[in-house]
């Protein structure tokens, strides 16, 4: 790769002062776009330079010196001149204040962007001096508290400048853009807004809601799959700080009548998170949600997603059909995309052409073609698959199927020697062959061209930290479908709670599977057009394991709850 292909401005410093070769500088720019991950990270993955060495180029490059933060004395007033949501945000401790200026330690290179947020949100003018990560981490639990520390206090803190700015925000007219504008740029509707999203990126949240009601303005984070709600800000705010959002994803704050979707990507914490954003009028003003798209939580690989070893390999080997339909199936949330993702990356090579047809594109991929579906201008499922076949294409994936025409040019694309996948929401395996036909698709074409369904769900794993055993009662034993020989003696688990898991008991999510492959007397089945049942019945004959029967796996081998798969189930 030449220097010139290089974006970051740290690896072309490093290029520059001949501390990485050619080749290290590409290692990590692929896996910086494969994984998410940070350069900074990456380089001390890669061991290739020294901490120190690192920190004296990110030091040359900002025209400073590094410091040892436990040698400085750090005086009070200097570090509550920052506010504890914007140090925790941009993980960077004050060092030095002065009348109207204020010099921040940091381990990372700051980009244009965030050198001009921070001067905009400190109000002052800003420098920097370079210190080791671990140092940075060490001040700020020792001035401001543990991580744990509640957003509630958070709030607390930011309360005075709320009511401080409380003509600047307080909106008079809703129809008044200039003021809406400046009450979206206030300097404490600004912290607000980077503090809501700091916790939900550091709470592993997928989705973030801003939910405007008669009397009060709702934010909840969606954990694990499940709604938690934080405190609630003031009401007042609701314009302001749905304006904010609107203003950061470069959507039109003056239209509040009709749906809009957008975009932002913010460094937070260190890493760089995109949040996918979609807005819809309500009674109430205009209700936001947040998609949280951080590379580095979710694993794009396939030997990550803890599929059952014989479900994987059967898998792999389907995906290296050269024609065919594959098709993932779940509820929405249940991790289909991430699934095809994964499956794209493992098949991503030089000798293959990748299509991707997506409403929307939810994770970059280099080396993929991915085309955003837009039904508003025109390019839908079906007008973008035309054009796909036009493309010399060998794999495609396709969003989702959701009407005749999509299926048939997916059909269309198999029989003439292409690779597709694509998703559909049906309860299991067996039921997707039910739902094409019910589109009308003909069962001939349907047998001639699927190749495997895999359907799939996400289930709430035991937090590590609190698992506890218990025998359980011969009752819940036999809700499973079990008996005591099955169960062998083994303990069940479940989390008691503590503070690593917020009291919940859960930490993170697991896939359960079932895998339907299309042999000959399945085939045979859907020709004869035979219901879901009668097609479930002879894939377990078959062979195949249930949801539930791989659910009860991750009973067995401690991996989530009795609840949490039955729910699912």
């Amino acid at each position: 790769m030449a220097d010139a292909e290089l974006h970051d401005p740290l690896l072309l410093q490093l290029r520059e002062e001949r501390l990485l070769s050619a080749q290290q500088a590409e290692d990590i720019t692929d896996e910086h776009e494969r994984t998410g991950k940070s350069v900074r990270q990456l380089l001390a993955d890669l061991g290739v330079l020294t901490e120190e060495q690192l920190l004296g180029v990110i030091a040359r490059m900002l025209g400073t010196r590094v410091v040892r933060l436990r040698d400085l004395d750090i005086q009070m007033p200097t570090i509550q001149s920052v506010p504890v949501s914007v140090v925790r945000m941009y993980s960077m401790v004050p060092v030095e204040t002065g009348p109207n200026a204020v010099t921040l330690a940091t381990s990372e290179l700051p980009s244009t962007e965030v050198m001009d947020e921070l001067q905009f949100v400190l109000t002052r003018d800003v420098s920097f001096v370079v210190a080791p990560e671990e140092d940075i981490k060490n001040q700020i639990t020792r001035h401001y508290g543990e991580e744990s520390e509640s957003v509630t206090e958070m709030l607390s803190a930011l309360e005075s400048d709320l009511e401080s700015a409380g003509d600047t925000i307080d909106i008079k007219s809703a129809d008044d853009i200039t003021q809406i504008t400046q009450a979206a740029n206030a300097t404490p509707v600004v912290r607000f807004v980077n503090l809501v999203l700091y916790q939900a990126v550091q709470n592993r949240a997928s989705d973030i809601h801003f939910e405007p009601f008669e009397n009060e303005f709702k934010i909840r984070y969606r954990v694990d799959g499940a709604l938690y709600e934080m405190a609630p800000p003031p009401k007042h705010l609701a314009l302001p700080v749905t304006s904010r959002i609107k203003v950061m994803s470069g959507l039109n704050i003056a239209e509040r009548r009709l749906p809009q979707d957008g975009r932002i990507q913010l460094p937070v914490a260190g890493r760089v998170i995109d949040f996918r954003v979609s807005t819809l009028p309500t009674q109430f003003g205009e209700s936001v949600v947040l998609r949280v798209l951080d590379r580095s939580v979710v694993s794009l690989e396939l030997e990550n997603l803890g599929m059952p070893d014989d479900v994987f390999q059967f898998f792999c080997e389907d995906i290296d059909k050269p024609n065919g339909i594959i098709i993932v199936t779940g509820p929405t949330g249940s991790g289909k995309t991430t699934t095809l993702y994964s499956a794209l990356r493992r098949l991503n090579s030089i000798e293959y052409k990748l299509l991707t047809a997506e409403e929307p594109v939810e994770y970059d991929i280099e080396g993929l073609v991915q085309v955003p579906v837009n039904d508003a201008i025109g390019a839908t499922f079906g007008r973008c698959l035309r054009a796909f076949l036009r493309q010399d294409p060998d794999i495609i994936m396709i969003g989702e199927i959701r009407d005749l025409e999509t299926a048939e040019i997916a059909i269309q694309a198999s029989l003439t020697g292409h690779l597709v996948f694509s998703t559909l929401h049906t309860n299991d395996a067996s039921g997707a062959v039910t739902r094409l036909i019910d589109m009308n698709v003909e069962p001939f074409l349907i047998a001639s061209t699927l190749e495997a369904v895999l359907g799939q769900r996400l289930v709430r794993a035991i937090c590590s930290k609190c698992r506890t055993s218990f025998t359980p009662e011969q009752s819940i034993i036999e809700q499973l479908g079990l008996n005591a020989e099955s169960v062998g003696g083994r303990n069940f688990y479940f989390g008691a709670g503590c503070s690593t898991c917020n009291q919940t008991g859960y930490k993170g999510r697991r896939g359960i599977y079932e895998y339907l492959r299309i042999k000959d007397p399945i085939r045979e089945l859907i020709d004869q057009r035979k219901p879901t049942l009668v097609i479930r019945d002879r894939a377990i004959e078959l062979g195949m394991r249930t949801l539930r029967d791989d659910g009860i796996r991750c009973i067995l081998d401690g991996y989530t709850t009795v609840e949490e798969v039955l729910k699912y189930t």
